[in-house]
């Protein structure tokens, strides 16, 4: 699923996706964002702390997050997003590398937090335990990694989206008969499923990262863990 992103939903094509987001599905866009940001103070990130994104696409959470008093760091495997993200994002704020999540080239401990929004850890496509793994990896021990998935009762709203994008040429046409139960199919290949309550209890666990699981904006599941 990753070469899907950096070959066909990338660049022009992935900001199209949230251009044309309605507006349940904007609010919760924005919940996540503004979740991140009151982590950032929750848990005392201040000057000299290391944030790494993963899979930050065109650089859209990155640019609302760039007034934070913290060192931002962004990976993607889309040469193309990663461009776009340049253009966006002040390099002195923000720096960017073509990197694969799970295949990090970071050192052990190298951040304070890592962070993983919008379903990332389903939708990339791949070992959603390699890439916990990998972000608790490069995260100090006693720092943090923040994962976020989809809430069963937003199923409708994000199943529009996905059809909107459908409909946009964005995405292949939508598989409706495999399509249900918190998993999107479409034609060309693309599918994205859901980390559930007990997915993420499980991930952690087998981390040894105590974890802590928040409702956001009924929207968006979000784990929070802690590196051991």
């Amino acid at each position: 699923m990753s070469d899907y992103y950096s070959e066909k939903l990338s660049d022009e094509r992935l900001r199209r996706c949230y251009e044309i987001a309605p507006p349940r599905v904007q609010r919760y866009l924005d919940a996540e964002i503004s979740y991140l940001r009151g982590a950032f103070a929750q848990l005392g990130l201040g000057p000299g702390a290391r944030v790494l994104e993963l899979g930050c696409g065109y650089g859209r959470v990155l640019a609302a997050l760039a007034g934070a008093p913290v060192e931002l760091i962004g990976i993607d495997t889309s040469a193309a997003s990663l461009a776009d993200a340049s253009s966006l994002l002040d390099a002195h704020v923000c720096r960017l590398a073509r990197m694969d999540a799970v295949r990090l080239g970071f050192r052990d401990g190298a951040f304070d937090l890592v962070f993983c929004v919008q379903n990332g850890i389903a939708a990339f496509g791949v070992d959603p335990r390699t890439l916990v793994a990998e972000a608790l990896r490069v995260t100090r021990p006693g720092g943090y990694a923040i994962f976020s998935s989809y809430l069963a009762e937003f199923w409708e709203p994000r199943l529009e989206w996905f059809r909107l994008q459908a409909a946009e040429g964005l995405l292949g046409p939508i598989d409706e008969e495999a399509t249900g139960d918190g998993v999107i199919v479409c034609t060309d290949g693309f599918r994205v499923e859901t980390i559930t309550p007990a997915g993420f209890a499980t991930l952690a666990a087998v981390n040894a990262a105590a974890c802590r699981l928040d409702d956001v904006d009924g929207s968006s599941l979000v784990c929070v863990m802690r590196a051991p």
